[in-house]
Parts: C-alpha cells; sequence; structure tokens
C-alpha cells in the first residue's frame, strides 16, 4: 500500500450578529485580527465573495484525525476575527435571516457583481471544497470522469440550507439551487485526455461570458492553484464531524477512481441531464428522501444510496485506515439527520429563525 493522498478543506462560513442575521463586517474582522496581508491558500483566513462571510482552508493531511483537529481549529481562528467587531461565524450554507449581500470591495468581485446581476447579487451562499492530491493532470481527468456519478450522494450528506430570505425553501440544500445560477456550475461530461479538459476550460473562457479560468464552477475540476482534483458540490457542513465525513469519503472517491483508471477500467459515460437531475434530487430532500442510485439510475432511500457510497471506497477507507471512523461518523449523521434536518427541528421548537442561528453557532464551533 502506498501512502495515503493528502486532502485538504476549505469552508467559507456566515458573518451573523447578535439577531442572528448576516453582517458585512468580514475586511474589518480580518484587519482587526492581522490577517489583512494574507493572500489565502492553505492556513488561511481570507474574505469571499461578500462581506458576511469568512474563508478558512486546512494545509494538506494526510491523517483524518489531523484534519479533523484542522477543521477545527480553522472555525475557531474565524472566530477570533469575528470577536474583534462583535459578530459570530456560523456554518450555514444559507442564511435563514432576510439579508442584502454586500460584494467585496475587490476589483474582481465588483466586476462579477456586474457583470451577473442578480447572480452575483444573490451569491450569500457558503461552500465546502475537498481538496485532494493527484499525480499529475492526467491522473486528475482520469478521476473527474469517475466520480461524477457519486457527487449528488455527498451533496446529500452535507445538505445544510433548508432557509432562504426568512422562509422554508422546502429544499435540504437552496444553497445548491442558487449556485447552479453560474453559467459554469454543475456535473460535466467525460474529458478523457488532459488536454480535452483544458480546451474546455479554454473554451469557456474565450466566450467572455465568465471572467477567467477561475470561473469554471465545475462540481469536480483540477484545482487551478494546487496539484489536486478540487470537489465543490457540498454544503458547508453545519457539524465539524460532518465535514470529516464528507472529506474522508471524496478522498476514497479520489483513490477508488484513480485505481480503475490505472487497472484500465472503463470510464462510464453517463449523460450531464442525468447528473444534474440526481444532484437536483439531493439537493431538494437531502437525506430524509429517495436519491438517485448510481447503480440502476433509479430512486433509492438516501440510506441505501449512502451505503453503496461506502461500498464502493470501502477498500481506499480500508487502506488509509479510515472505515471505522467514517462508520462512526455516519452513525452520528443518522442520528441527527445532517444540517437540515436539524435546523427544521430547531425551528419546529421555537418558531424562531434567530433560535436556529443560535443553535446553529453552539454546533458550529462543538
Amino acid at each position: 500500500m502506498t501512502k495515503p493522498r493528502t486532502m485538504g478543506v476549505e469552508e467559507e462560513f456566515l458573518l451573523v450578529g447578535r439577531d442572528g442575521s448576516p453582517v458585512a463586517k468580514a475586511q474589518a474582522a480580518l484587519e482587526a485580527s492581522g490577517y489583512d496581508d494574507h493572500d489565502g491558500g492553505t492556513g488561511a483566513l481570507e474574505p469571499e465573495f461578500m462581506e458576511e462571510q469568512l474563508e478558512t482552508a486546512t494545509h494538506p493531511r494526510t491523517s483524518l484525525t489531523d484534519l479533523a483537529a484542522e477543521i477545527r481549529a480553522g472555525r475557531a481562528r474565524a472566530q477570533g476575527a469575528a470577536d474583534h467587531v462583535d459578530a459570530q461565524v456560523v456554518a450555514l450554507a444559507t442564511s435563514p435571516a432576510t439579508f442584502t449581500g454586500t460584494t467585496v470591495s475587490r476589483v474582481r468581485y465588483q466586476e462579477a457583481r456586474r457583470v451577473f446581476g442578480m447572480t452575483a447579487r444573490e451569491q450569500l451562499t457558503c461552500g465546502c471544497h475537498v481538496h485532494v492530491a493527484v499525480h499529475d493532470d492526467a491522473e486528475g481527468v482520469a478521476v473527474i470522469d469517475r466520480i461524477g456519478p457519486w457527487l449528488a450522494t455527498v451533496l446529500a450528506l452535507s445538505a445544510n440550507s433548508p432557509f432562504w430570505q426568512g422562509e422554508d425553501t422546502d429544499y435540504a440544500s437552496y444553497r445548491s439551487q442558487v449556485w447552479t445560477r453560474w453559467p459554469t456550475a454543475g456535473p460535466t461530461r467525460r474529458f478523457r485526455t488532459p488536454e480535452a479538459y483544458h480546451a474546455a476550460v479554454e473554451a469557456l473562457v474565450a466566450t467572455d461570458t465568465i471572467l477567467d479560468q477561475n470561473m469554471v464552477f465545475f462540481d469536480a475540476r483540477l484545482s487551478p492553484r494546487y496539484p489536486t482534483v478540487e470537489v465543490r458540490v457540498m454544503d458547508v457542513c453545519l457539524d465539524p464531524d460532518t465535514t470529516t465525513l464528507v472529506a474522508a469519503l471524496v478522498r476514497g472517491l479520489v483513490e477508488t477512481a484513480a485505481r480503475e483508471a490505472a487497472d484500465n477500467g472503463r470510464a462510464e459515460d453517463t449523460d450531464p441531464e442525468l447528473l444534474r437531475t440526481a444532484a437536483w434530487r439531493a439537493g431538494r430532500s437531502g437525506l430524509a428522501g429517495d436519491l438517485v442510485s448510481p447503480l440502476t439510475w433509479r430512486p433509492a432511500p438516501a440510506h441505501d444510496v449512502v451505503g453503496q457510497l461506502v461500498t464502493h471506497v470501502r477498500d481506499a477507507l480500508v487502506d488509509s485506515g479510515d472505515l471505522e471512523v467514517v462508520t462512526d461518523l455516519l452513525g452520528r449523521l443518522w442520528s441527527t439527520g445532517g444540517g437540515a434536518a436539524q435546523q427544521r427541528a430547531w425551528f419546529a421548537e421555537s418558531g424562531d429563525l434567530r433560535r436556529v442561528v443560535e443553535r446553529a453557532v453552539e454546533v458550529t464551533h462543538s
């Protein structure tokens, strides 16, 4: 067995005031805490698209235990910055309270707001991105070509955005609906070669519809900055344990796909329209209803489809030493129903979205 692949996690968080509403204080928080000179990257704390957000990034880690500790440390680091401006950091993928988003005063972000209009103005959404190391672009493209059918299941595990502008959307992940307004967001076709992948990116940039290659928001892509496959489909997870779970499963998917490619296993051609439909269904019901099984492309209970995912990556989880942890974390997730279910349960108890945010803050830093 070779050494397990390194993995890293980026998490985006809402900045909220004491009333639970988003507050536009990201730059002030970073300046007050001394993080204003950071230029992103691993271990960083930085602003995101909106002033009502902060983003953390872990260092690349081989050990799942080390990654879990760094995920919690990143959340604490973000809260330390928020303390300077009397705000709180909360892992909610959309705001339960009403909001008017404030775009960060960077030239690129302001240009995106001008070009994309309401799509940009309403992008107060928080995601989770998992990076897993690959040997080169050829291996990375082989991975991307194979993991697409399972990404809807990973989205369902992370679903954590039932409320939007003060209302229950009836979705488990409404963030996924808002996010797919971007022209390049979503699943992709099979590329087969690095040359074809890069040609597709260049063609998208050449349309002059997006600003640059960093706006190629595929569900899984070659990272423009690191030698990794970056999986971007997830909501930010309410519980840091769920983030750890998702990272382990994504690494398992990458390792499994790379092994299949190395063994000359054929990558199935899956129609992007099937992948989009499966992702929509995952965003709609999360873990509370049926998902589309990648084995049959028919509906099946979420518990069964998640079990199929674990079976698919089981050998990789065993070899990395992650299987026992994944099994334990999945048990905890099923006991709560996930972030969307917890938010709805809190609202059912109190009838108060402010209380939902307060409870979410507690779990964010648990």
